[in-house]
């Protein structure tokens, strides 16, 4: 069980890392819609961050949450609009 909760987080701290790279903001400029772009983003960087630091205490399971709800962030920000993504590939459900 360990072995495949270990390959999970893997996948997911990839899937978040290389979902941000993708993401952009998509809202215009000095609106509330731009506000909420960034904050979008602001929550997955702090969500892999913290994913990141629970992994390295040995904390797989708080490790998996955090890049789960990173992600979350991000898929809310494209169903938006707020965030432009890739439409092609796995990094998104849109």
């Amino acid at each position: 069980m360990t072995a495949d909760l270990e390959e999970k987080t893997d996948r997911y701290e990839r899937l978040l890392a290389d979902a941000l790279d993708a993401a952009e903001p998509a809202a215009p400029k000095e609106t509330p819609l731009e506000e909420g772009a960034t904050e979008c983003l602001e929550m997955a960087r702090s969500y892999l961050e913290d994913g990141r630091h629970f992994r390295e205490t040995g904390d797989l399971v708080n490790a998996l949450a955090s890049f789960s709800y990173g992600h979350g962030w991000l898929d809310a920000g494209a169903r938006l609009g707020v965030l432009s993504v890739p439409r092609d590939g796995h990094l998104f459900t849109v």
